[in-house]
């Protein structure tokens, strides 16, 4: 129905399809350096061996292995910083072009360390790498969000987290011994992204540009209104959506500084909701499962790397079954539904882990709970944190926004990727309540203070947090209510 009403056009899904290429790209490298990590290290090891005519030394190899998964992350967190000048400078769609060229380096850097006999190469690749994730993880929902019409906002937005998802699942199936995951072949694999890379190449630059970004920031109605046309393919639809454009233009100032972003009133509320969904999202478990399930599933089943493949085939659907239910269910809904099924999960897996010795039994069920775990993430708190920024600020706030939410989470993810193998060893099972408090924080704070923002304009959600001191409880879609 919802498709219908949005007369969707081939050049909208184009793309936004040619879009999301990337998040695949950052998706295949979290998914396929988990399974071959045993053979990596073995290639760390045999290079120092060939330096210094001896092994390295245990606690050495365990740090530069954590570094070299957790530094894509790092990189990542500083590639955030540049989201804003690449958006408003060159425009959504020539940023996600020109980012794309630090996957290309890195996936090439990471080829070539095998051949140059070099771990020192294939950990600044993933460094490069690190940076695209950072800048595309925000550019993708910021072009998607403003190509988008409103009543397929939410639900396109969420196509990246599902592309993302995908990415993983693909790279983990990569990364195993009886595919790409060997002695000889883990080079090439880690330089596969170069095929949706140059894919994007190919594609993107067919597409149009952001009508937003060409009719608000660089006041070029007419590039705004062919845009539109090529998008919505009607005349009716693209004269309403340029005149509430125009609107929103009329309430926002040209530019914004950062440091203006964080002080102007009426994006403190805003920013407050941005900071808690995100750091929900990002310290609620979900990344040190996906990070180190391999490790976590090897001390109870012989087959860890089969059962690591369900993780991702779970995580690929409940993507898609939050992008069928985005703009049905609606973002509250669906982050409530997410947050207190995470706590949930991690409650029971507390109880289930320090039992498991005694009823080893147990320990299937210990999987279907992470699997549930997964399956909560991504049915809200998973998709949702990574574009709501996008629905909250206006035009001048969104790229600073954008850049905010990508260092939030990314930052989540590398503290996580660093703290939890040591937290593991010393909280043991009762780590997974630090992870419920979490959850249950970003519960309640969501359940209070979140406005729902399905089928509204942009400028219908900034007029709600605009020159008001604190966010109103009550609006005309009712949101302080779970239904």
């Amino acid at each position: 129905m919802a498709f219908q009403e949005s007369h969707l056009t081939t050049t909208l899904l184009t793309s936004i399809l040619a879009a999301v290429l990337g998040s695949l790209q950052i998706g295949y490298h979290t998914g396929n350096i988990n399974a071959p990590a045993k053979i990596i290290e073995e290639f760390f090891n045999h290079t120092w061996r060939a330096r210094h005519n001896q092994s390295m030394p245990d606690h050495s190899l365990t740090l530069l292995w954590s570094l070299s998964v957790s530094i894509k992350d790092f990189g990542a967190l500083l590639g955030s910083l540049g989201v804003k000048y690449l958006a408003d400078s060159y425009g959504r769609r020539n940023s996600i072009l020109i980012v794309n060229g630090l996957s290309v380096v890195g996936a090439c850097m990471m080829f070539a360390s095998k051949a140059s006999e070099s771990f020192e190469v294939l950990i600044l690749g993933r460094l490069v790498f690190g940076l695209f994730c950072g800048l595309v993880m925000s550019l993708n929902p910021l072009y998607i969000q403003e190509m988008s019409p409103t009543n397929l906002r939410g639900a396109f937005a969420t196509l990246n987290q599902v592309s993302f998802a995908t990415g993983i699942l693909v790279g983990m199936v990569a990364g195993l011994e009886t595919v790409l995951g060997t002695e000889h072949y883990w080079a090439m694999m880690l330089s596969l992204s170069l095929i949706p890379a140059v894919t994007q190449y190919l594609v993107l630059p067919l597409c149009p540009e952001s009508p937003r970004y060409l009719l608000i920031n660089r006041g070029e109605e007419g590039k705004a209104e062919t845009a539109l046309q090529r998008l919505r393919g009607r005349a009716d639809t693209v004269f309403a959506e340029l005149e509430e454009m125009k609107e929103e233009a009329a309430h926002t100032q040209s530019g914004l500084t950062v440091y203006e972003f964080f002080n102007k009133r009426s994006y403190r509320q805003p920013i407050i909701i941005v900071l808690i969904v995100n750091l929900g999202s990002q310290l609620s478990g979900f990344n040190a499962i996906i990070n180190y399930s391999t490790r976590m599933f090897q001390a109870k089943f012989d087959q860890a790397k089969y059962l690591t493949l369900g993780v991702g085939a779970v995580n690929v659907t409940f993507t898609l079954v939050a992008f069928f239910l985005m703009e049905k269910a609606g973002r509250r809904k669906l982050l409530l539904t997410g947050f207190i099924s995470i706590a949930v999960c991690n409650l029971l897996m507390t109880i289930v882990d320090s039992v498991l010795h005694l009823v080893p039994e147990l320990r299937s069920l210990q999987v279907l709970l992470v699997f549930c775990l997964i399956s909560a993430y991504e049915l809200g708190p998973g998709p949702i944190s990574w574009f709501i920024a996008a629905e909250l600020f206006d035009q001048p706030g969104r790229p600073i926004a954008m850049a905010f939410t990508s260092m939030l989470n990314w930052g989540g993810k590398f503290v996580l990727a660093l703290l939890f193998p040591p937290l593991l060893k010393i909280c043991g099972a009762y780590v997974y309540l630090l992870f419920m408090t979490v959850a249950l924080l970003a519960f309640t704070f969501t359940w209070i203070r979140l406005p729902e923002t399905k089928g509204r304009t942009f400028d219908d959600i900034a007029e709600e947090f605009r020159g008001a001191e604190g966010i109103p409880l009550h609006n005309k879609a009712g949101f302080n209510t779970f239904t």
